[in-house]
Formats: C-alpha cells, sequence, structure tokens
C-alpha cells in the first residue's frame, strides 16, 4: 500500500533539471576581480560594442532602458556591485548545473568556469567539449588550458579582448588553492 506521502509526491509534476540541481557556491574575490577587470563599469545604459544595451559591470539588458534592472539608472557603484552580485548566482550555477558530481575542482578552478560562463553564456557552457571532457573524467588543468582557448570569436571573428580574458581565467584556472568549491553537496 503506497503511503499518503508517495501519492502526494508522485501527484507533483517533475522538477525542470535547473531547480533539482544543487547551487553554485560563491565565488572568490580573485574571479569577481577578474571579471571586473573585462567588465567595464558604467553607470548608464551603454552599446558592448555588438549592439546589446549593458549596464554597470556587464549587466546585459533586456531592453535599451534596462526596464529588468530592479535599481535607478543611473546605477551607484554601490547598486552596480549589488547588481553583479545578482547577476553571477545565475553563472554559478550554470556550471554547477551540467558538471557531474564527479567533478572536483578548488575555488580558483571554479571561479575561472563562472567567468567564462558569464561571458559566453550558460546555454553555450552547458553544450560545450570542456564540459563534455570534465564529466568524462580528463585532467581539469589540461581541459582548460585546451578548450577555453577556443572561445575567442565575437560576431564570428576573433577578439583580442576575449584572447585576453581567456588568457586570464586560464591563468586563474591553474593558480593552485587549498579552498575546495566542487562537488557541493546539498
Amino acid at each position: 500500500m503506497r503511503s499518503t506521502l508517495n501519492i502526494f509526491l508522485s501527484a507533483l509534476p517533475a522538477l525542470p533539471l535547473a531547480l533539482a540541481a544543487c547551487p553554485g557556491p560563491d565565488v572568490n574575490t580573485a574571479t569577481t576581480d577578474l571579471m571586473k577587470s573585462y567588465e567595464s563599469w558604467q553607470a548608464d545604459v551603454y552599446d558592448d560594442g555588438y549592439g546589446n544595451p549593458t549596464v554597470g559591470y556587464g549587466h546585459l539588458c533586456d531592453d535599451w532602458s534596462c526596464s529588468d534592472v530592479d535599481y535607478d539608472i543611473p546605477l551607484s557603484e554601490e547598486d552596480g556591485l549589488k547588481l553583479f552580485q545578482d547577476d553571477i548566482v545565475a553563472y554559478q550555477d550554470g556550471v554547477v548545473a551540467p558538471l557531474d558530481s564527479s567533478v572536483t575542482l578548488n575555488a580558483n578552478q571554479y571561479g575561472a568556469l563562472v567567468s567564462w560562463c558569464f561571458n559566453e553564456g550558460t546555454g553555450a557552457v552547458a553544450e560545450s567539449n570542456l564540459v563534455a571532457r570534465l564529466n568524462a573524467g580528463d585532467d581539469p588543468n589540461t581541459v582548460a588550458e585546451e578548450e577555453l582557448p577556443k572561445w575567442v570569436l565575437a560576431n564570428g571573428e576573433v577578439s583580442k579582448g576575449l584572447q585576453r580574458r581567456r588568457e586570464a581565467e586560464i591563468e586563474l584556472f591553474q593558480t593552485s588553492t587549498d579552498e575546495e568549491a566542487l562537488p557541493v553537496s546539498c
């Protein structure tokens, strides 16, 4: 005989994978420093160079009025930092969700991947060879060194800025630390 709890649970719709996954841990200061160095601070809405309305530290807006932003524009630096921290959460989760629980990364390795995800998007990360190779058990340092440099195209052309960013992410990835990040337990 099925218990009342089992009957109740079976009647619930299946949770989407993103809700079922563990949330990503917070990134370290080395990561936020790297990200901010490549996401220029702008208090007012600006074109990111590719026709996208952007504000703060690289927040891509839904429209040119940035109606999706809960802070007054022009942003104060304090609100810009809050918006940046709000944005990072989705990319922390975007790194953790596609990785198998067997993948072990330190805080710098994880942070480098969050920076990459912030720049490239969660969908691209989830479908990447980098994630597939980490999930297959390949050496993380080798994977980062071989896969991150492939992500340097902007509108179909090699971007010197993206090349520099990937180099900085690889450097962070390969910087030793005893601070663990993944796997997470939830």
